[in-house]
């Protein structure tokens, strides 16, 4: 039972994240319609070029293909973004989240985040408490 309260309750945030966060500031050109997945590693819905993931406790993979914008939501996560994204947004709290590259922007909205880029020169916005946002 408590699996299935997980993803009701990750279900209810990427939904939240989406009817907040769609579409902000993606460059990439992907037009595909809307894909949903969800299961032990989290709920992932990509709408247009945004992909909007959110979990509790996970450790997963996220591809940002070539400008995709993300949205992260939830705590205790894991996460190892590839490709390069457009912009970030991440809510939530005590996240780990490694990016290949971020060009335009990281917005931290929670506590105790840690966040690590290893390319690109984007905008850090930092609206939480105790997070980390490096270059590295």
């Amino acid at each position: 039972m408590r699996a299935r309260y997980r993803g009701l309750v990750s279900a209810i945030g990427v939904a939240a994240t989406v009817v907040v966060l769609t579409g902000c500031g993606s460059d990439s050109t992907d037009t595909n319609a809307p894909s949903v997945t969800a299961g032990t590693s989290g709920a992932q819905v990509e709408i247009g070029n945004t992909i909007n993931y959110g979990s509790f406790g996970t450790t997963a993979d996220i591809d940002c293909a070539d400008g995709k914008s993300l949205n992260v939501g939830g705590s205790n996560n894991t996460l190892t973004v590839k490709g390069t994204c457009a912009s970030v947004n991440i809510g939530g709290a005590d996240n780990k989240i490694t990016f290949e590259t971020v060009n335009d922007s990281i917005s931290v909205v929670g506590l105790n985040n840690t966040v690590t880029y290893a390319a690109g020169d984007p905008k850090v916005d930092d609206r939480g408490s105790g997070n980390s946002v490096t270059k590295g």
